[in-house]
């Protein structure tokens, strides 16, 4: 059993090293890594399965489809042109919008294509306004982790901590998350205000030109549209009313793609399908399995002892070592293996004699959601942005975005701690 749990770990450290490094796509890694805990003997194919939180992988494949059937209509280019247009075409008002746009729709879609969504917007806005993109993009970045921290569908933790622990209901996280989310976005934006105000200046006449863009124009199928919000604010229903209808997110999610799919007929159905981020899905499956093998070889519950141990079992120093190591890891690797592996931490902490777990799943996921601001690698969203930067000309250096990122995320870090502290543990 020692050999084998050996094994695990350096099977796991691989994957992560990996991962960091970026030479090979992490979807692959995580695959490879899972496939050989198989082959290894570690964990059996069957144990292997079992491990896959397929609630997870359904809800994020059901709200991709919907998504991706919904952009068709441009609605989500309608709505950062039309709030430009309400602002008057002034760089910092719009910064502000496009900022609380990306928060709240990150609450309800995934942080990826949210960015994907608001991303080509707002350059078409900066062209137009001949301003530096980085704030736009920068704040949007931040946003969209911030306002993905708010729900249970909001950031793939979330997704996995609401899967890992029934009681957590979609309303609970917006219960104990969302308070706390509004308070660091109101807190953000001065800030943005005083960093780049010297970086957002235009003319009279190039803030007139934004308010010559036609939004109506943008609404490409109205009859799509409307069958899209039916079905969206059927599914947000559904995720609001699940425990009591007693069904898991992943059937709500499903639910509304296929029936979306139905309304809109066979076209529309394989280019959702094959727009579904299946790289992401795979990398999820990856990382399931090789998470089984620290699991079964009793390596986590080990590490839960040693934490208990430094704490003393004390639920403030817990939530606290949980709160801000989440944050620190999830600011330089990527959040999702992470959290993976913290899970069955905690849930061993409870078997471990911790009574309540709550304070716990809420640190977790304000740790790692907020975390993936600290650096330009921190979370999958700021890697497509700076991804798509790059294409426009405009490359986000690590360095750049470290020196505002990274402070910010330790402000809303700090903000979270006391949060918790006051609401769960005085």
């Amino acid at each position: 059993m020692e050999q084998q749990a050996i094994m695990a770990i350096g099977i796991f450290l691989l994957i992560y090293g990996f991962i960091i490094a970026e030479k090979i796509h992490r979807t692959i890694v995580a695959m490879i890594g899972g496939v050989l805990m198989v082959t290894l003997g570690i964990v059996d194919q069957e144990t292997a399965v079992h491990h896959i939180d397929f609630n997870t992988l359904g809800l994020l494949i059901g709200m991709m489809i919907i998504v991706n059937v919904t952009a068709e209509t441009g609605v989500f280019k309608y709505i950062a042109v039309y709030s430009a247009k309400k602002a008057k075409g002034d760089p910092i008002r719009i910064l502000i919008s496009l900022f609380l746009i990306t928060a709240f729709a990150s609450a309800f879609l995934d942080n990826v294509t949210t960015v994907l969504l608001m991303v080509p917007v707002t350059f078409s806005i900066t062209r137009q306004l001949k301003v530096n993109p980085f704030p736009f993009l920068f704040s949007q970045i931040l946003a969209s982790n911030i306002g993905g921290t708010a729900t249970l569908i909001g950031d793939p933790p979330n997704i996995m901590i609401g899967s890992a622990v029934k009681e957590l209901t979609f309303m609970a996280f917006i219960n104990n998350l969302a308070p706390i989310v509004i308070i660091i976005l109101i807190v953000h934006i001065p800030i943005f205000v005083l960093l780049f105000r010297n970086h957002l200046r235009t003319t009279p006449e190039l803030k007139q030109s934004i308010m010559q863009f036609n939004e109506k124009e943008i609404i490409t199928d109205r009859k799509l549209l409307t069958k899209s919000l039916f079905i969206i604010g059927l599914t947000i229903l559904g995720f609001f009313l699940h425990q009591m209808l007693n069904l898991e997110s992943a059937t709500v999610a499903l639910t509304g793609a296929f029936l979306l799919l139905l309304l809109t007929g066979e076209h529309s159905m394989e280019k959702a399908i094959s727009k579904v981020e299946w790289t992401t899905i795979f990398f999820f499956i990856g990382l399931f399995v090789a998470v089984s093998g620290l699991a079964e070889t009793g390596v986590i519950s080990k590490i839960a002892e040693q934490a208990l141990q430094w704490t003393g079992g004390d639920l403030v120093a817990t939530s606290m070592l949980i709160i801000w190591l989440s944050a620190i890891a999830s600011a330089f690797i990527d959040n999702i293996p992470f959290v993976a592996a913290m899970i069955p931490m905690i849930q061993e902490m409870g078997n471990l004699g911790v009574v309540d777990l709550e304070p716990l799943w809420w640190s977790l996921s304000l740790g790692a959601c907020l975390g993936g601001n600290g650096t330009l690698i921190g979370a999958s969203a700021n890697l497509i942005v700076a991804g798509l930067a790059e294409k426009e000309g405009y490359p986000i250096r690590f360095f750049q975005f470290f020196k505002y990122g990274f402070l910010l995320m330790l402000l809303s870090v700090i903000l979270a701690s006391i949060y918790v502290y006051l609401r769960y543990l005085l």
